[in-house]
């Protein structure tokens, strides 16, 4: 199952990609007889109601999709996707977590997860223009495995932690550095307002499988950049999603970026970044593809 955020005339609502045709979620669950007692409004309402149940939901709502019986919103040309969750109470992120990145910056190989913290404000959706360009001279890319909860966890083991993961979706932490590195902390440079593609759908682990067996690249213009393998997490997904319950309750909808591998720009000689115009791609095997411009 695919869940998607897109845009109508009643504002963003939530959704399902089916191929490359996109469905009303509430309209799938009426006809799989599994509706809530109102319209859900949005992606994370959806996991409040559903999130423990979702193999049960999929398996509902794919016949009515593979058998042609609703009509869909539009085709992913005609419709315009948002984040997948339009409203998350807490967009965390993983600093640090595969070992080449940790070796091209120079610093220690962390001993628990480094985290930080971006805002919904800051997200946009997979195919969007990344604003604020203006406000750096420093823009930098940076391709990653997104987590999104789907129930509420608090201090949960590892070997339990993805029974509450709801699936996984594509994120670019498109940072400004010369923001980030003027004081101690980084949130000036992570958390700039629609500068953080994310999409274009959240995949559930049954489609997936293991999550820390995907290929991801990143390319700019054409060429790649970054290439790797989540297998080479420092922290895989179930170990993060642990650690973070441990002090902090995750709710459904929250969202967790996992971190980069090698090859950002503020690594490269000369340093590469990103200027009005140019165009980033990051390919999450199974999950999907964000292709973003530069404005």
């Amino acid at each position: 199952m695919k869940l998607v955020s897109y845009e109508s005339g009643a504002g963003w609502q939530p959704g399902l990609l089916h191929g490359d045709q996109v469905f009303s979620l509430n309209a799938a669950l009426w006809a799989a007889g599994r509706r809530a007692s109102s319209d859900l409004p949005s992606v994370r309402d959806f996991l409040q109601t559903h999130g423990g149940h979702l193999p049960q939901i999929a398996a509902a709502i794919g016949p009515v999709l593979d058998e042609g019986a609703l009509k869909s919103v539009g085709s992913l040309d005609s419709v315009r996707l948002g984040p997948p969750v339009t409203d998350p109470l807490k967009v965390l992120c993983v600093g640090l977590n595969y070992s080449d990145h940790v070796g091209e910056t120079g610093r220690a190989m962390p001993a628990h997860p480094d985290l930080f913290a971006k805002f919904a404000s800051s997200l946009i959706g997979p195919y969007d223009a990344i604003g604020r360009s203006d406000v750096t001279d420093n823009l930098d890319f940076e391709g990653e495995l997104a987590v999104v909860i789907g129930r509420e966890c608090s201090r949960v083991e590892e070997s339990d932690a993805l029974a509450y993961v709801a699936g996984l979706s594509v994120l670019n932490d498109i940072t400004a550095r010369d923001l980030q590195y003027r004081g101690t902390q980084w949130l000036a440079g992570k958390a700039v307002d629609r500068a953080t593609p994310f999409g274009p759908a959240i995949v559930t682990l049954d489609e997936i499988g293991d999550p820390q067996a995907l290929d991801i690249e990143t390319f700019v213009n054409g060429t790649r950049v970054q290439g790797s393998n989540t297998k080479h997490m420092i922290f895989p997904v179930a170990r993060i999603v642990s650690y973070i319950s441990q002090f902090l309750t995750l709710g459904p909808g929250d969202v967790i970026a996992t971190g980069t591998p090698e090859g950002i720009g503020a690594k490269r000689n000369p340093p590469l970044w990103l200027r009005p115009g140019d165009k980033v791609e990051v390919v999450l095997e199974k999950v999907g593809i964000l292709r973003n411009e530069i404005h």
